[in-house]
């Protein structure tokens, strides 16, 4: 099964959390990136943490641009593995940090927290040594 339907799995109450976070990590996500000054990877704020936005697929990144009223322009992404945003690039950022996956789906999204077995210890928020 693909990250898509290991998410259905799981939402249906069916999936494994173990298969669920190794096709999560084997997947190229499309993470949007922010326009203006300072732009980086699209994110949002929610519950004190930064969810960083990341899409399936192209299909799915398009119906979140439409949702946000912004289908109109082009949006530049970066494709980015999910084991690599997760090692690699939330320990660079400042705070608690997730990941959101295809957010503009309400029955297909899933959350990714910062916690032990998603994201490094040093940054998990349920250590106690959350930087």
């Amino acid at each position: 099964m693909g990250l898509i339907e290991e998410i259905v799995a799981m939402r249906g109450g069916s999936g494994h959390s173990g298969r669920l976070l190794g096709e999560f990590r084997r997947t190229a996500l499309l993470v949007p990136l922010s326009e203006g000054e300072g732009s980086g990877l699209m994110s949002g704020w929610q519950g004190g943490v930064r969810w960083i936005y990341a899409f399936t697929d192209e299909a799915a990144l398009a119906r979140f641009a439409q949702q946000r009223g912004a289908a109109h322009r082009e949006w530049e992404y970066l494709a980015i593995l999910g084991a690599r945003l997760v090692d690699e690039v939330i320990p660079t950022i400042d705070g608690p940090t997730g990941v959101a996956v295809d957010v503009a789906d309400e029955d297909g999204s899933m959350l990714f927290p910062p916690v032990v077995g998603i994201v490094p210890d040093a940054v998990a928020v349920d250590t106690g040594d959350a930087a």
